[in-house]
């Protein structure tokens, strides 16, 4: 007679492996037991006040307002139109590469530095000139252009 292949350290092993596998099976069964899931609509449901805050209870139907489909503005509103002295500002050159062809100059309203290409100028212009320009908008940011000089007193 052959003796059995299977040592005490084998059968402790697989004792173990089925007592955590029991295990396993028994807590699933309880959390699904003690799930909330599926729960009814009403548990489910949250509201919105006149607040803005969400909450658990209906809101009050006697504090309903209608409003008309009509008096909904769906558009961004109009600027008013640029008057054509608005657009020229005024100046200061803080820096100008003649080589390069390209500067900075600083508006004296704002203290903005905005980017002058050589192409940009009527005039010939050289750091700490005055001048007046007008400004487009580009891919990188501002942009001077029509930039002329100011007589100096």
């Amino acid at each position: 007679m052959a003796k059995s292949r299977e040592t005490f350290n084998k059968k402790e092993k697989e004792k173990l492996r089925l007592k955590k596998k029991q295990e396993k099976e028994e807590k699933k069964e309880a959390r699904r037991a003690n799930s909330d899931k599926g729960g009814s609509l009403d548990d489910m449901i949250a509201y919105v006040d006149a607040d803005g805050n969400i909450t658990d209870t209906p809101p009050d139907p006697t504090k309903k307002r209608v409003i008309e489909a009509e008096s909904i503005q769906v558009s961004t509103s109009k600027q008013a139109d640029i008057e054509p002295e608005d657009l020229i500002r005024k100046g200061t050159v803080t820096f100008f590469n003649d080589s390069k062809g390209y500067g900075f100059i600083k508006d004296q309203e704002n203290q903005e530095s905005i980017f002058v290409h050589l192409n940009g100028c009527i005039d010939a212009i050289q750091e700490n000139d005055k001048v007046t320009f007008e400004t487009e908008r580009t891919p990188k940011g501002l942009s001077a252009i029509e930039v002329k000089l100011i007589p100096k007193t």
